[in-house]
Parts: C-alpha cells; structure tokens; sequence
C-alpha cells in the first residue's frame, strides 16, 4: 500500500536537479567553517515553502515513507480520498479536462457508497496526520539541536572564557592557552558540521511534508471547486 501511496503523491524531479541538490548538500558538508566563524544557531522553525517557492530537487524517500506510512496506518476504511485519489491517477489517461475528471471521480465513489462530505473529512483526516507527524518531528529534531548544538556552543563559551582568563596569566601559562585554542578550533569545526547535518535533516523533512500536504490542499480546492 505504501508503494501505491508514493506513486499518487511522489513525481520525481530532474535527474539533473537532483544531482545539483546533491552537490550543493555534500559540499556544504565538506567544508567547515573556521575557527573565527560565528557560533552555529539553529532556529527551531519550518522553512516556508509554496507554489512560488517549492523545494528543490528530490524529497528524502526516508521521510516520504515516514509520512505516508503515518497516512497508510491512519486510512479510513471503505471508498474516501485515498480510493479518490487513485481513481484520479486511473482517469489522467483518459482525455478530458480536469472539471470532468474529478466529477467522474466522484461519480465512481458514489458507486462503492462514498460522498463528497467523506472525501473532504477524510482528506482534512490526513492532513491532521501529518501535522501531528511534523510535531512529533519537531519534538525530536529539537532535542538533537540541544545535543549536537546547543551544547557544544556551550563548550565553545567555555573554553574561549578560560582563554581569556590564561591570556592575563604570566608568560609560562603560554602553551596552555596554546593548546586551548587547538580544542577551540576543533569544537568550532564540530559544532558548524552538526549544524549542517541537522539543518540539511529538518529542510529534508519538510521538503517531504510539503510535496504530499501542498498535493492533498491542491485536491481539497480542486474537489471545492468541481464538486460543489
């Protein structure tokens, strides 16, 4: 089911796209800033995604698999918008504008006992499945930005305070600060690698939310506007 689920909601992107995408993440991961860099900050807020501003390149099947799962374990059973959905799928090969698509859509649900109030409840119902799966996402993407973050940015005040108390120290105290600034410049290094990793994780996830919610929206307006 889950495979039938990804091929109503997935359309891959450019192969070209894709790689693009890949090479900008792998790059961004290979090169760390420096030790002068600022302390990485990460903003426990979703990127803003819409029709004028889609993600780029190919969603994380990890996460699309997470997502449709959830709506998978959550089905309603009988004919709702899931069965509409593919039935919509079954009729794209079919010429006829989409107005006429939908409408005989909805005449096949009203064939196995559906109806427009089901298709829009249950379609609302999957919505609010991935809501609740972007908020238990956010609950753990928050924790790891404590551990892999937080903390280390913590390190990093620690130890640039005990340099400036070594700096007022006398002359023999020199290669203890030396080697303090050793340990600052690799905790520095870390603590912007984690800040790309968990970045690139929260930017994937949502790239994933937006591609299956936005697509289930467009049907609900769809539906609104053939369906009466």
């Amino acid at each position: 089911m889950l495979k039938k689920l990804k091929s109503f909601f997935i359309v891959d992107d450019n192969p070209q796209a894709e790689a693009k995408s890949k090479g900008a993440e792998s790059g961004a991961s290979s090169s760390p800033k420096t030790a002068d860099s600022k302390k990485p900050v990460i903003k426990l807020e979703k990127p803003v995604y819409d029709k004028n501003n889609p993600p780029k390149g190919k969603p994380n099947e990890k996460f699309v698999d997470i997502l449709l799962g959830a709506i998978e374990s959550n089905n309603v059973e009988g004919f709702d918008y899931l069965e509409f959905k593919q039935a919509l799928q079954n009729l794209s090969g079919v010429e006829m504008d989409e107005a006429t698509m939908f409408k005989s859509a909805l005449a096949m649900a009203k064939t196995m006992g559906a109806s427009k109030k089901v298709l829009f409840s249950s379609a609302d119902l999957y919505l609010s499945v991935l809501s609740k799966e972007e908020s238990k996402f956010m609950e753990s993407f928050s924790k790891q930005v404590n551990m892999q973050v937080n903390n280390r940015n913590e390190d990093i005040i620690n130890i640039e305070k005990g340099i400036a108390l070594k700096n007022k120290q006398i002359k023999q105290l020199q290669g203890e600060i030396e080697a303090e600034e050793k340990a600052l410049n690799k905790k520095k290094t870390n603590a912007d690698q984690a800040s790309a990793k968990v970045k690139a994780t929260k930017d994937s996830f949502y790239h994933s939310y937006h591609i299956v919610s936005e697509q289930i929206k467009a049907d609900i307006e769809k539906m609104k506007k053939y369906l009466g």
